[in-house]
């Protein structure tokens, strides 16, 4: 629990640095993507309390029935009127009301992709995600690739997949428009799963620039999920993905 503990204070300190930058005459949307227990949103609307100048309002969404019945409770429990939670995939997730920042803590796998494609979708100013396992492209790696002396090896393969990940789910939101930094929330020894990607929408535009990403997944010969949530239609030869 205290790994826990750590892991949202820390990434509550860089959402708190966001959010002070933001125009605080406005209310502030966030959506918490697979939220499960919705810890981090919990935290977030009491030091909020603390702030304020600042009015914040949370969705939070999750598959897990059970889990948003318990959040739901919690928040009954704790008097947070601002706060919404709904059951279902985040990739189904809609809303009349404007997004301002999406945010996701160790979603298992492609669940923090759906939340980076969600928050493009619905154009976010911000996306700040902490991804958990990673284990897509693990298996696409093995072979046919400059790096292959590399990935020949279990525990290194494991270990780049989610370096590539990472650089691959960086690259997408640049090509989108965003502005990308990559933060550790706590210290390694504490958790691995420690990397916040950090994305700040710099660009409106409906054009994608997605050179980096594209030379990235070509390198590596990879199939990666984020850009099935934009391509209706299948990669070329090349897995060029021009949406």
């Amino acid at each position: 629990m205290n790994k826990k503990i750590n892991e949202i204070a820390g990434f509550c300190e860089q959402i708190l640095k966001v959010v002070r930058k933001f125009n605080r005459e406005k209310e502030i949307v966030f959506l918490e993507c697979s939220c499960g227990k919705s810890y981090l949103s919990f935290v977030l609307s009491y030091l909020f309390e603390k702030e304020s100048e600042i009015r914040p309002s949370f969705i939070g969404v999750d598959t897990n029935g059970e889990l948003i019945q318990r959040c739901e409770k919690t928040r009954d429990i704790l008097g947070y009127d601002n706060m919404v939670f709904k059951q279902g995939r985040t990739t189904d997730f809609s809303s009349e009301r404007k997004i301002d920042v999406v945010i996701a803590l160790h979603a298992c796998n492609t669940a923090t992709d759906e939340a980076i494609a969600k928050g493009i979708e619905i154009g976010a100013k911000y996306i700040m995600v902490v991804p958990c396992c990673q284990g897509q492209l693990r298996s696409q790696i093995k072979e046919n690739h400059p790096l292959t002396s590399v990935t020949q090896f279990g525990l290194l393969r494991s270990k780049f997949a989610d370096i590539l990940t990472d650089a691959l789910r960086s690259q997408f939101l640049l090509g989108n428009g965003y502005y990308v930094e990559l933060l550790e929330i706590v210290p390694p020894k504490l958790t691995p799963k420690n990397i916040l990607i950090s994305a700040r929408k710099i660009r409106n535009t409906n054009k994608r620039n997605l050179e980096g990403y594209n030379k990235l997944n070509n390198m590596f010969n990879t199939n990666f999920s984020l850009q099935e949530y934009f391509c209706e239609q299948p990669l070329n030869d090349d897995k060029v993905c021009a949406c």
